[in-house]
């Protein structure tokens, strides 16, 4: 684990202890001034404690007052528990509530790291990961289909239409989104909208609570080959992050330098994430002919059998707002 995030989870998983008990306090404090029969209960059951360490003192028959004192502390508790019912609280209000009840918020469980801290400090090293991406700048609602109105696909069908299809599915994957969703490949030609909508499933996915990572191949093969050669400082591990988010996005896929280390990571990535089960999306200008000349059968084959594929179809968005900035200025 990263040092510097380990630390910073750690800063986060203390204070959501001292909030637990800053919390429980309040609770009391209300309880108190609305129920005040459990004020009464509560001082029993303190004086039958405070009788029992007298009576260890003095050396009487421990055994016996531990367990009478058992069944009175189980009596008082219950009571406490109906009286919170009867007055619309939950039964267990007076307790410490833990954001994780495993380790109740320390980071660590039956000496070993807990789950909620391993996956706090992903969820920091993914977002330094992202901290260059703007997510909120693509959205569904800023995506336009006007841009494919009136174009033709090589097949003569309906630009509009393919692209209203692959808007509605989009939408639907972000919005049902769960870490067992399948894998997409968006493909198409520059400028068409690939990147727009993984970037729109990445900010509503992102909404839900999930980690995402989102970068170019390239921008992501080049961080694992400096970890991998000890070329980058600190002890970062970007590629069991790209292994193990929620969601991974891999843009622009054929852009990245050939290299048998790339290819290697990049089957990798695909395979292990294939067989965790954990879905990705990647983005490319390359059509099915260019990526199966591009990379092996290993890769290709694990694409084409296991991805959803949608096909982006039109004219290049970039250009087209550009001539209509043109206009508006001419005229």
């Amino acid at each position: 684990m990263n040092e510097e995030n380990l630390e910073h989870a750690l800063r986060i998983i203390s204070t959501r202890r001292n909030s637990a008990r800053t919390q429980q306090e309040e609770r009391i404090q209300e309880i108190e001034t609305r129920i005040p029969e459990v004020v009464e209960i509560n001082r029993q059951l303190f004086r039958t404690s405070r009788n029992l360490l007298e009576i260890i003192r003095d050396g009487g028959n421990v055994s016996e007052q531990v367990e009478s004192l058992r069944r009175q502390n189980q009596q008082g508790q219950a009571m406490i528990r109906t009286l919170l019912e009867q007055h619309g609280y939950p039964a267990d209000y007076l307790e410490l509530h833990y954001t994780c009840e495993k380790c109740q918020d320390t980071g660590f469980f039956q000496g070993k790291t807990c789950s909620c801290l391993t996956e706090l400090v992903a969820k920091l090293s993914a977002e330094k990961l992202n901290q260059s991406v703007r997510f909120e700048q693509c959205s569904f609602e800023n995506f336009s289909l006007d841009y494919y109105k009136g174009l033709h696909t090589e097949n003569g069908g309906s630009c509009y239409n393919a692209m209203e299809r692959v808007l509605y599915f989009c939408r639907e994957y972000a919005r049902h989104f769960t870490p067992e969703s399948p894998s997409i490949l968006l493909f198409g030609k520059t400028g068409l909208g690939k990147t727009h909508l993984s970037l729109a499933i990445a900010n509503q996915v992102l909404r839900w609570g999930y980690s995402v990572l989102y970068d170019s191949v390239i921008n992501f093969l080049r961080q694992v080959e400096r970890e991998h050669f000890g070329r980058a400082s600190g002890d970062d591990d970007t590629l069991e992050l790209l292994l193990s988010c929620d969601l991974l996005i891999l843009d622009d896929l054929g852009t990245e330098f050939h290299s048998q280390f790339y290819q290697s990571t990049i089957y990798n990535i695909i395979n292990t994430r294939m067989n965790r089960n954990r879905p990705t999306i990647i983005s490319t200008n390359l059509n099915y002919d260019e990526i199966s000349h591009q990379y092996d059968e290993r890769i290709t084959s694990r694409i084409y059998t296991n991805y959803n594929c949608y096909q982006f179809v039109g004219q290049d968005v970039r250009v087209l707002k550009r001539q209509q900035q043109l206009q508006h200025g001419n005229g």
